[in-house]
């Protein structure tokens, strides 16, 4: 009846990776991202605060990526977690294992690796038992 509700894509870009850059090491940000580039590095965005990660056709990540929405139509090779949503369009090519809580896969993307489902920790989850008992009554 109640539940948490996700947090809202970013709406704007505000950074951009573009196709003639090449960047090595790790990269954190907030906010949203568009990488057309290539990144030679893990990219994780700031935890507890909606983050949204856009991989273009031509864009490269090879490393981690821990976000909380992720589009893919680029290649990615690394673990891919995505906290609240995941959409793999036609292009997306990802050698890893793929995290998710709600994924669009559209046809022609390939993942190489396991996609596992994130459910909601069980501190998240209040479960109410009520127990009631019939007494029988014997004439």
């Amino acid at each position: 009846m109640f539940k948490k509700k996700h947090s809202k894509p970013q709406e704007r870009i505000d950074s951009l990776i573009g196709s003639a850059a090449k960047i090595t090491g790790d990269l954190a940000f907030s906010g949203g991202l568009r990488v057309d580039g290539e990144i030679y590095g893990n990219v994780t965005a700031k935890p507890g605060e909606p983050s949204t990660l856009v991989l273009s056709e031509h864009g490269r990540i090879d490393g981690d990526i821990s976000v909380t929405h992720l589009v893919v139509n680029g290649m990615v090779n690394g673990t891919v977690r995505a906290e609240e949503y995941m959409e793999l369009q036609s292009k997306a090519r990802i050698t890893g294992d793929v995290h998710y809580k709600t994924l669009e896969l559209q046809l022609g993307a390939i993942a190489d690796g396991r996609f596992i489902y994130q459910t909601e920790s069980a501190s998240d989850k209040v479960v109410t038992f009520k127990i009631s008992s019939v007494e029988a009554k014997s004439t």
